[in-house]
């Protein structure tokens, strides 16, 4: 796809993905995807209830896409453990710690294959994992037992690892949640982290496991909403254009897409309100910007985008470079709205899994 063919709208929409609160397309989802054009949708367990709901539901967004020139990214958290997106007829995988602790790099390996496997023969192209967090928290915090371990070169071995299987699977793999929430025991869904270590720290520790995988070709990256005082202010790194830029892009050297965390965590939307927010996460540099919002909201958070471009307050440059890798990582992964969703078959699958589970749990 050309970039030169494409409006400003559409430009931004490429920049845009949202949630989805029901189980059914709602006039908000389609005004988003063919008035505004939106470059992906992400979805939850709320917003299907089997195996084929699911199935169906995406293939129906694909549809409504399908006049658009640039397909959807289809995407989900689906790490295994308590973060289990799948609908209940599939079996849960074992959560990150666990298969690591137990299994090692053999079961990793086995269940990332087999979670890569369910995405794309389920019509997804994208998923929000593996976490490359250190785990300094107990398994009830809400990162816990995501992580693969409590040092920094478990947590490197084993999600470069499962990243590799979800990429040789045909799904986009974003590493999380950069810099990582080890640096902080705040929960983020609630209130903002505030890191109280040095860059230094936290480049020794901390970041090794993301740079590692920049290092074996990560395609994308979530910035989490975590504030280091000494780089990113008062505001979290998530929408700190100095972090993104001056560390992500320049020091780390990542030519990846860099996603930003869910906007709609209370930490975000409370302190700064959806607007400020969105405005804020397109200066700083984040390639797309994941939200869910009330329709108004979110109508006039874009068209403010929109005219700031227009009016030359947000360069057209640095648009035009975000839409240009968000572009390049879809061709990548040949992804289309045309492609037929075959779906898994469930027993066999279910097999996979439960030798997983045996030798884990």
């Amino acid at each position: 796809m050309n970039i030169d063919k494409l409006t400003i709208q559409e430009k931004i929409g490429q920049m845009i993905m949202v949630g989805m609160d029901t189980n059914y397309i709602t006039d908000r989802i389609k005004t988003l995807i063919t008035k505004y054009k939106i470059g992906g949708i992400i979805l939850y367990r709320k917003n299907f209830n089997t195996y084929q709901d699911m199935l169906k539901l995406i293939k129906e967004l694909k549809d409504l896409n399908k006049e658009n020139k640039i397909p959807l990214f289809i995407a989900i958290d689906q790490e295994g453990g308590r973060v289990n997106r799948m609908p209940k007829e599939l079996l849960n995988l074992p959560s990150a710690n666990t298969i690591a602790t137990v299994g090692g790099q053999e079961y990793v390996k086995k269940s990332s294959q087999i979670t890569g496997e369910i995405l794309k023969k389920s019509g997804f192209n994208l998923d929000f994992a593996p976490v490359l967090d250190i785990k300094r928290f107990d398994d009830k915090h809400p990162i816990g037992d995501r992580c693969y371990g409590n040092n920094k070169d478990d947590v490197a071995k084993y999600g470069v690892l499962a990243m590799q299987e979800l990429q040789k699977s045909g799904i986009i793999s974003v590493i999380k949640h950069f810099p990582g929430h080890g640096v902080t025991k705040v929960d983020s869904h609630r209130f903002l982290p505030i890191s109280k270590r040095s860059m230094k720290q936290i480049e020794k520790e901390d970041l090794y496991p993301f740079l590692q995988a920049i290092k074996n070709n990560a395609d994308a990256l979530l910035v989490g909403h975590i504030v280091i005082k000494e780089i990113t202010g008062v505001y979290p790194a998530s929408l700190s254009r100095k972090f993104i830029i001056e560390y992500i892009r320049r020091k780390y050297k990542f030519r990846g897409v860099i996603f930003t965390d869910d906007l709609k965590m209370k930490a975000i939307k409370f302190l700064y309100g959806a607007n400020f927010a969105i405005e804020k996460a397109f200066q700083a540099g984040n390639d797309i910007i994941v939200f869910r919002f009330n329709q108004k909201e979110e109508k006039r958070a874009i068209e403010r985008i929109t005219k700031m471009v227009e009016y030359n307050k947000l360069k057209i440059g640095r648009i035009n470079r975000s839409v240009k890798r968000v572009l390049e990582l879809k061709e990548k992964y040949k992804i289309s709205d045309k492609e037929k969703i075959a779906g898994v078959d469930i027993q066999k699958i279910n097999r996979k899994i439960q030798e997983v589970r045996d030798k884990c749990l």
